[in-house]
């Protein structure tokens, strides 16, 4: 009793700002809020500078986590400079965490222009696109206090860009448990009815904003059972639809452009596979949900697709770009019902076990406190 009464008293919560400009639809969103929102639950003072109008600031209502709207128009935004002075000032924040490209410059300028005395560490969600320059690499490697990395695949694309590995932590994303009991049964009937789908019917879904899933588009036409596709976060190009028109068999394609959370997780329950091409993957949200829901899942061999998924044992690979690769994948998960059972075990392993969201809280916060020290 009196160890539990001294832990309990010693406990000197930390006081963390959280940046981002974007907060809208994308899976980082959603990552970010169970962060926040989840290191606020352990006692620690959380704040985040965001837009108002964005949707991380609904994702947060009613959370201990407290929003400061803020402006973030670039990197030289002099009135952002401004907000983040007076947040760490008047909430004595200790550690600064911006999430996306503007926050991490006017973070640091801040810091600057207002001889702030606070830590920054930036997280890097997605993969590096580009070298950012001589300005971008002295800011990140002398003025940068720590750099988060989601996966070792992005802390490999930025130690190649010239971040200096030393400063490059890797703490996976996680998704909590609690989130897949959101599944509504009667909306997922109502789903089967408005895309009138038969039990007979092989579902292939794709979660995501726009990426490369004009692959999956030319794909399908190497397969020579129909199938019913559904593609969640984009609309149809007129290069897919001109694809589209010249199919050999009909396949049962649909687009829906925006799905709100938690809707997407009813979606999912329609999905006899899911599919993501993408090259600039972090650590999917959308992958960790399908094998959540005992979704088999194939992905571009890329980016944090690889920290994820191993070929064959809970999700299946393929090679960017690789079109015959991509239809063999499909054909298989829609064939082979042995290793559709075998992805689906270990694959709601992988993100309810593996990487589990309270293992990511765990994992900022004891790197958090190394900091505040």
């Amino acid at each position: 009793m009196f160890n539990v009464f001294c832990s309990i008293k010693d406990f000197n919560p930390l006081k963390i700002l959280f940046l981002t400009y974007q907060g809208d639809v994308a899976g980082s969103t959603n990552s970010i809020a169970y962060l926040a929102k989840g290191l606020a639950e352990k006692g620690h003072l959380i704040y985040i500078g965001i837009r108002k109008e964005s949707l991380l600031w609904d994702l947060l209502e009613g959370s201990k986590v407290q929003r400061i709207p803020m402006t973030f128009k670039g990197k030289f935004d002099f009135e952002n400079w401004c907000q983040i002075k007076d947040a760490v000032q008047e909430h004595g924040i200790q550690l600064i965490n911006p999430q996306s490209s503007h926050d991490r410059y006017t973070s640091i300028f801040s810091k600057w222009r207002y001889g702030l005395n606070v830590k920054i560490i930036h997280t890097r969600r997605q993969m590096p696109k580009s070298f950012g320059g001589p300005l971008q690499l002295l800011l990140y490697n002398k003025y940068t206090d720590g750099i988060v990395a989601v996966g070792e695949q992005v802390k490999e694309g930025l130690v190649k860009v010239g971040m200096k590995a030393k400063n490059i932590e890797v703490i996976y994303n996680g998704t909590p448990t609690e989130k897949y009991n959101q599944v509504d049964p009667l909306r997922v009937t109502a789903l089967k009815e408005k895309y009138q789908l038969k039990e007979t019917d092989f579902v292939l879904g794709c979660v995501s904003r726009i990426k490369n899933q004009i692959q999956i588009i030319k794909a399908l036409d190497l397969l020579k059972e129909p199938i019913t596709v559904i593609f969640c976060g984009i609309e149809p190009t007129e290069e897919m639809r001109s694809i589209m028109n010249h199919y050999k068999v009909t396949h049962k394609i649909h687009f829906e452009a925006h799905v709100d959370s938690p809707e997407i997780l009813n979606y999912y329950k329609l999905f006899d596979a899911n599919i993501l091409a993408s090259t600039m993957e972090g650590l999917s949200q959308a992958l960790l949900e399908s094998m959540a829901l005992e979704v088999p899942v194939t992905a571009t061999a890329y980016a944090g697709n690889l920290d994820l998924i191993q070929d064959g044992e809970n999700g299946l690979l393929f090679t960017d770009g690789d079109i015959p690769k991509i239809a063999e994948n499909i054909r298989e998960l829609k064939q082979n019902d042995a290793l559709r059972e075998r992805l689906k075990t270990n694959g709601q392993q992988t993100a309810l076990v593996t990487f589990n969201i309270e293992n990511t809280i765990s994992n900022y916060e004891e790197y958090f406190l190394g900091f505040a020290q």
